[in-house]
């Protein structure tokens, strides 16, 4: 229901979930931030650009995809159950994008118990809206451009007093460590993408 009011038209003043907006850009804003130590930065640089081309050349694959208004950040916590049934909630991401951005977070477990998932999920889906499933092979790179963009959006937030209280580890060289080791996981995820469908 909500893809079914989003396709009808695209937001305006909210910013589209690509590789040029919450990949390139995000980075490039790390880094001119000096936010990345300079001892983890060759790491964190190297693993970002291999997972970037990936997503990249994700995107180049599937060009002309149809884009919709989307909740963005659609996962189990974003929605509240109540007795007249779900109610979604955190709006704050919403951006257009493709249809699959608002399924892959309702995702967990190996790739049998998400294969399962997502097999219920379309069931349901499908009685509402058609989908595109060309679009399944956009999970893991969409995945990498959320990594990317949640550490920019920490940066972009850094001098409010509640983020460093609220983030204390974003500035450590753990961090930053962790971040290029999860980088890494994705350039070989997408390299050998679960199979879904």
């Amino acid at each position: 229901r909500l893809h079914g009011v989003g396709a009808r038209q695209p937001f305006v003043h909210r910013r589209t979930l690509d590789a040029a907006t919450f990949g390139h850009a995000a980075r490039q804003r790390l880094l001119d931030g000096d936010f990345v130590p300079d001892t983890e930065r060759p790491g964190w640089t190297g693993w970002c650009d291999a997972a970037l081309a990936r997503v990249d050349r994700a995107y180049t694959q599937l060009a002309g995809m149809r884009r919709l208004r989307l909740h963005g950040d659609f996962h189990p916590g974003n929605v509240m159950w109540r007795e007249q049934g779900p109610h979604v909630v955190d709006l704050d991401d919403a951006c257009n994008g493709p249809a699959v951005q608002d399924l892959w977070m309702l995702l967990s477990g190996d790739a049998a118990a998400m294969r399962e998932q997502l097999a219920h999920l379309l069931d349901g889906y499908r009685v509402f809206r058609p989908f595109d499933e060309r679009e399944l092979a956009l999970v893991e790179p969409l995945r990498t451009l959320r990594m990317i963009h949640h550490s920019a959006w920490i940066a972009e937030r850094w001098t409010d007093p509640a983020f460093p209280a609220a983030f204390p580890w974003f500035g450590s060289a753990a961090y930053w460590s962790q971040q290029a080791s999860q980088l890494r996981e994705q350039v070989e995820a997408m390299d050998d993408p679960p199979d879904l469908a």
